[in-house]
């Protein structure tokens, strides 16, 4: 039976929008009241708020069609979103918005160990892919320190990494396929169970795309057998240029760690204040872990603690049983929590060449001192993925403006060494004006014409990724 339609002359535009989505979904998936809704008002890049005009939290692939086909025949903007855990505002909703999430997208709908794959409804946590098949002796590789609580959705549209990204790489490295639906309800399969689709590479357009082109509902993942075994070892030295010459001097070695994470002092003292894990109070701090087997791991740690030893490490520490390497990392998983315990921060995004890591880390502290900011650095030293915590005061007037300035300037100096302004954040609204450092017009005309491509309207989260001023024309037509 066809449902009656509103009365345009009657109802109020919102009161349209919502009796349209009403009608294709349960009365439990949809909120429109000013006080359910103020739950979506932000993400994890909290300086930002803004209620959206609806939240929406389909069930199925079917529904989410539903909602883009009302939402584009009505022409209201739809901002795509997990678990909100993005620290770039990519999930950061508009007042005539209408919020699409995932979090009740959770099931895994197929598991394949033979030929090693999953494939998950994307509002599923990551964390959570690893634990629907670990007790069969297999995980997923990406492992983001938001991991308990992000979902692959948003893993897939920041093109998330984490500690092991050095030698697992991050989310397009382990993403098979996707079902993605467009902003005029189409369903689209990209990619499959199988390391490489035919036809052009939609799958890695798609892959860190910020919910630009499409809702992705369903994901194929690539899983992998457990190693045999792993083992970190703790560096402590008595400047940050040192320890970021001793992870150059590691990759250059031909190691290829399955982690190298940095800390600086400020961190160190605040996760040792916060989680007591017996690190040594020094400048810098690096933890490096390899796996395999026995003999592998030995082979590899024998020449990485004689590369640390020679550049007379404050401490040097290798964990010998599961539960001395569990406190080594104990600190470095508590790291964001723990300076969020002494002060406001900005979470930055940076990624670097590894050889660039002694001077940048060394800028970065004169800029400090030049802001008169704290700043805590601790990363993915094995890529050069950083992520700098600027300290600051969000209850004192100016303090906001002056930590995003001195982030503007961290993330200059990051492509002017070579590197990018993004490594797994992505840009969301929080570097999109930045976006002409790295980019030439000519570049960002090309990937613009992308997105006229997938979603001609500019209605997936709009006003995100490109520079305001570069797709303001795109966005008023």
């Amino acid at each position: 039976m066809q449902m009656p339609q509103p009365n345009a002359g009657v109802l109020s535009r919102k009161d349209q929008i919502v009796a349209r989505l009403a009608a294709v979904l349960p009365p439990d998936a949809l909120m429109s009241d000013i006080a359910e809704t103020r739950a979506y008002e932000c993400d994890a890049l909290t300086a930002y708020r803004c209620p959206p005009l609806a939240v929406v939290l389909p069930s199925t692939t079917e529904q989410v069609s539903a909602v883009l086909k009302i939402c584009h025949d009505m022409g209201v903007p739809v901002v795509p979103r997990g678990s909100g855990t993005s620290l770039a505002g990519g999930a950061l909703p508009t007042a005539d918005c209408v919020i699409l999430g995932v979090a009740r997208m959770t099931q895994v709908i197929e598991t394949n160990y033979p030929d090693r794959y999953i494939r998950v409804q994307t509002g599923r946590t990551n964390l959570s892919v690893t634990g629907a098949v670990e007790a069969d002796g297999f995980f997923y590789a990406p492992d983001p320190s938001s991991q308990l609580a992000c979902a692959i959705a948003g893993n897939i549209a920041m093109n998330s990494g984490g500690a092991h990204c050095l030698k697992y790489g991050v989310t397009t490295n382990n993403l098979l396929g996707v079902t993605l639906v467009t902003m005029d309800g189409t369903v689209m399969e990209i990619g499959g169970a199988h390391m490489d689709a035919g036809g052009l590479d939609l799958l890695g357009v798609i892959c860190g795309s910020e919910g630009q082109l499409g809702v992705v509902t369903e994901a194929t993942l690539r899983i992998l057998p457990k190693p045999e075994g792993a083992r970190p070892v703790l560096m402590g030295y008595d400047s940050s240029e040192v320890a970021g010459q001793v992870v150059t001097d590691i990759i250059k070695a031909g190691i290829l760690p399955v982690a190298i994470e940095f800390m600086d002092r400020p961190c160190i003292e605040a996760t040792e204040a916060f989680a007591k894990a017996g690190y040594p109070i020094c400048e810098a701090l690096l933890i490096v872990e390899v796996e395999g087997s026995p003999a592998e791991i030995d082979a590899q740690l024998a020449l990485i603690m004689q590369i640390a030893r020679s550049h007379n490490p404050v401490e040097l520490r290798e964990a010998k049983d599961a539960d001395e390497a569990g406190r080594i990392w104990l600190g470095r998983k508590s790291a964001f929590g723990a300076m969020g315990q002494i002060n406001d921060y900005m979470c930055l995004d940076g990624t670097i060449p590894v050889s660039a890591l002694p001077y940048v880390l060394r800028r970065i502290g004169e800029m400090s001192k030049e802001y008169g900011l704290g700043v805590g650095n601790v990363f993915h030293a094995g890529d050069g993925n950083m992520h700098p915590l600027i300290l600051f005061d969000a209850n004192k007037p100016g303090d906001l403006e002056l930590c995003e300035a001195f982030g503007a300037d961290i993330l200059r100096l990051c492509v002017e060494v070579g590197g990018c302004l993004t490594g797994e954040h992505g840009v969301g609204i929080e570097k999109r004006d930045l976006m002409h450092v790295q980019f030439a017009t000519a570049d960002l005309e090309a990937q613009m014409a992308v997105k006229d491509v997938f979603d001609p309207g500019w209605l997936l989260n709009a006003a995100k990724v490109f520079p305001l001023d570069s797709s303001a024309p795109r966005r008023a037509a």
